[in-house]
């Protein structure tokens, strides 16, 4: 039982990191953003590789 609830928080933490890190990305200054070489439209795809790795 422990081990399913610290299972769960841990699954809650990424998704929370993920949805943080997408909406950051989302809202950089074009001017950033196009620095980095970042497309507001890839904020999800960049978000989920630098959270859950793949």
């Amino acid at each position: 039982m422990t081990q399913n609830i610290t299972t769960l928080r841990a699954r809650v933490q990424k998704h929370l990191a993920y949805r943080r890190t997408a909406s950051e990305l989302r809202n950089l200054p074009r001017e950033i953003a196009e620095d980095l070489n970042i497309d507001r439209f890839d904020a999800d795809r960049i978000a989920a590789r630098a959270v859950y790795g793949a």
